[in-house]
């Protein structure tokens, strides 16, 4: 009887391992971080206003970089071309 108890351990305790195993190798691997989302340093400032915004968030115009599209009109009214 003792024997049969060792060997339904023995079994019990292999079944868990192989389960864990599985379980690991089934894990997706970790994703690469997107380029898209990736903080981005406040390097720039809207030449109307002022705020600090990334790269990507500026909008070129004549005199510098804008916020939005709003301040590039205001500015540029303001400033005419000479």
């Amino acid at each position: 009887m003792k024997y049969l108890l060792l060997i339904v351990i023995v079994l019990a305790v292999l079944f868990i391992a192989r389960a864990g195993r599985q379980r690991v190798a089934n894990k997706p691997p970790p994703r690469a971080p997107d380029p898209a989302t990736e903080d981005e340093p406040m390097l720039l400032a809207c030449a109307q206003c002022g705020t600090h915004l990334p790269r990507g968030e500026s909008l070129p115009g004549r005199g510098g970089v804008f916020c939005d599209e709003a301040h590039r009109a205001a500015y540029e009214r303001a400033h005419p071309a000479a």
